[in-house]
């Protein structure tokens, strides 16, 4: 089992004034603890589980670009970026210059976008499950097409572009990372066992029954299960011990995960954090 940080807290002892250095204090000593993996949200809110919609978040790919900045090894992206939130083609080229900026440290994590309630506020457009779900696949496509050697036109239901060019390629190959987020059974892990390098399953979701139903999408697609790279999120709070995260790790590492992306809620001083996860790292990956 591998260790990563998703970071969706940012109300930290300083406030806003101290972000940015305290962001990069944490990305550099997450890395130095030996961390490979460092995760955001794409949210503009923040969101229930973990504080107060008022409370601080920051946007994902602007946060993305500074963590690529004040880090050397580690992987980076968005865990579950919002379909709903950008134009495919802007986050097609978003992720492909971070990757190259990074040196071929960036990827994509997306999904159908959830929080009604944020996008309406923001006046983000949140159609209904049907056509988020086929907005969602069509974005896929489009990555995948404006990272590849093709220019031609996309012609879907609901986007349409006249010539997918995206110079420079990304310096990940064949193409950057891609992890589909999400626990639906009938659409999201279906795309994962089509396009996807990685999924996200909660550990809330049923996660056992989860990866039978992946296993199953992956047969009727023809795709090696094996391939598909499994991660999930453990929460943790101002009380959790290192003890209780190799244990979870351990239990869902059993289920067949390999990498379990921490998240913090309610702990003010971000190397509380990174003091947890170093001790956790030796126990989870030795």
């Amino acid at each position: 089992m591998e260790l990563g940080l998703h970071i969706g807290d940012f109300t930290w002892l300083g406030g806003p004034a101290e972000l940015g250095p305290r962001l990069a204090r944490h990305a550099r000593d997450a890395e130095a603890a030996g961390l490979t993996r460092i995760t955001v949200m794409d949210h503009f809110w923040q969101i229930r589980g973990v504080g107060p919609e008022e409370n601080e978040m920051l946007e994902a790919y602007a946060t993305l670009g500074f963590l690529v900045a004040h880090t050397e090894k580690v992987r980076l992206h968005s865990l579950v970026t919002a379909v709903v939130f950008r134009e495919p083609a802007l986050l097609a080229k978003q992720v492909s210059t971070l990757d190259v900026l990074s040196g071929g440290r960036v990827g994509l994590g997306i999904g159908a976008a959830w929080n009604e309630q944020e996008s309406r506020g923001l006046g983000f457009p949140f159609p209904g499950v049907p056509e988020r779900f086929g907005r969602l696949e069509e974005a896929i496509q489009i990555c995948l097409q404006l990272w590849s050697d093709s220019e031609e036109p996309y012609e879907g239901t609901y986007y349409h572009l006249g010539r997918t060019l995206s110079a420079p390629r990304s310096l990940a190959r064949p193409r950057p990372y891609l992890m589909i987020g999400g626990s639906g059974e009938r659409r999201t892990l279906r795309l994962v066992a089509t396009y996807a390098d990685a999924c996200n399953i909660s550990i809330a979701a049923d996660p056992a029954r989860k990866l039978d139903v992946l296993r199953a999408h992956c047969e009727a697609a023809g795709r090696d299960y094996d391939e598909i790279e499994k991660t999930t999120l453990i929460p943790i709070g101002p009380e959790t011990t290192t003890d209780e995260i190799v244990r979870q790790a351990a239990e869902m590492g059993k289920l067949g995960f390999t990498v379990a992306y921490v998240i913090a809620s309610g702990i003010p001083e971000p190397g509380r954090i990174i003091d947890l996860l170093a001790a956790a790292i030796p126990q989870v990956t030795g």
